[in-house]
């Protein structure tokens, strides 16, 4: 196998910043892509710097790969299983694929839990489901928000929402009442429904219909039922993971483990496409900087 400088797993705007850069660097890299990118769900985004009148998510990630590919970034698809030490160099495994690099960025996101319904695409493309209020709470403005989820987890997300809107509805998916932060929420005015009932929607808006209870009309809604990602492997790797199972990164988003580097939603922090390219270039750039020097002939 061929040892590639720098092996980036994750092919959003996290991985395809940190390709470009390493590129004009003058370095080898390869982009392994699952083809997950949580971006590809945005409808249009409105605080990614440089797009004033907003910007899909598929046709961001789309520029972004015309940018890689200007400077000859190569990427495979492929959903990485492995990724292990092997003395200098690191080797990476999919399925019974392999590839050797000096360095590697782990850039592989999150995936949404979303509702297990067949509307649930449909209703993100027409923003009556939504899925970051720190992205797209401004465009709920005065909207019928509903906040679907734990009740230990809704009650702080629907009391920030309630800085946008009047009307902001909590639907549990458990009978409890949220604590102290659920407490909170409703003394800021949030509507608490009851538990058990069923989530609908109409080709327009999502409809919630509690037990024993009268349809409520919401504009959208928030889904907040957890995530998965593939940090695991870079914990078997042995990178260090925090409590809520994201990458532990220092200052130059590099793990415990050197040389292994982790960038974007994977990591603890705000999940926002400015953050991830942020992070994406002080990963590369400490990676190229890390990398033997080789003089230009």
């Amino acid at each position: 196998m061929d040892l590639i400088d720098v092996i980036v797993v994750g092919g959003g705007p996290a991985g395809l910043t940190a390709a470009t850069y390493l590129r004009r660097f003058h370095r080898s890299c390869l982009v392994l892509d699952a083809g997950q990118s949580r971006v590809r769900w945005i409808p249009e985004s409105n605080n990614c710097p440089g797009f004033p009148h907003g910007v899909s998510g598929p046709a961001l990630l789309l520029r972004m790969q015309e940018q890689a590919a200007s400077v000859q970034v190569p990427i495979e698809q492929a959903r990485v299983d492995r990724i292990a030490r092997d003395g200098e160099s690191f080797e990476l495994s999919a399925g019974e694929r392999r590839w050797r690099s000096r360095r590697v960025i782990l850039a592989t996101g999150i995936v949404d839990r979303l509702p297990d319904e067949p509307w649930v695409a449909e209703a993100i493309a027409c923003r009556a489901m939504r899925l970051c209020a720190v992205c797209d709470a401004y465009e709920a403005t005065d909207l019928r928000i509903g906040v679907l989820g734990a009740s230990d987890v809704v009650a702080s997300h629907a009391r920030f929402l309630r800085t946008y809107s009047r009307s902001v509805t909590v639907l549990p998916s458990d009978d409890g009442d949220g604590g102290e932060a659920g407490q909170e929420a409703r003394a800021a005015g949030v509507r608490w429904l009851p538990a058990g009932g069923r989530l609908d929607f109409d080709g327009r808006r999502c409809v919630y219909t509690p037990p024993d209870g009268e349809p409520v009309e919401l504009d959208t809604v928030y889904p907040y039922l957890g995530c998965d990602t593939i940090a695991g492997i870079a914990a078997a790797a042995g990178a260090e993971l925090d409590d809520t199972g994201q990458v532990i990164v220092d200052a130059d988003q590099q793990t415990r483990l050197a040389g292994l580097y982790a960038i974007g939603d994977v990591v603890s922090g705000l999940n926002q496409i400015a953050v991830a390219v942020g992070q994406a270039a002080v990963a590369a750039t400490h990676a190229h900087n890390r990398l033997p020097f080789v003089a230009r002939r």
